[in-house]
């Protein structure tokens, strides 16, 4: 399993815009080889910003890398830099690759 995450530093009072944002867009995401699950988490506020994550869970680091060079990714990401005014500071994009895995 490979595990994508970006975090979000969102300005105070911006928090509505933000997830319209994103629960609005098309992600294309179940289409994607690969592809196992996505959520967006809202964290803690502080004075400035209230903090977000988002986290995709891939099968392998090349489903992942295939999908950062895919339509479908262009297409998911057209015009998400229209929206600058949202964010304190550009999101922060961290990989992770499973070491171990615990299920039910």
């Amino acid at each position: 399993m490979y595990l994508t995450m970006n975090r979000f530093r969102v300005r105070r009072g911006r928090e509505a815009e933000f997830e319209a944002i994103w629960t609005g867009r098309d992600s294309h995401l179940p289409q994607v080889r690969g592809f196992v699950a996505f959520h967006l988490m809202r964290g803690p506020a502080a004075r400035d910003h209230t903090l977000y994550a988002s986290h995709t869970l891939w099968e392998s680091e090349a489903d992942f890398r295939d999908w950062t060079r895919s339509e479908a990714f262009r297409s998911a990401h057209r015009g998400a830099g229209a929206h600058g005014e949202v964010y304190l500071e550009p999101p922060l994009l961290e990989c992770f690759e499973a070491v171990q895995t615990i299920s039910r």
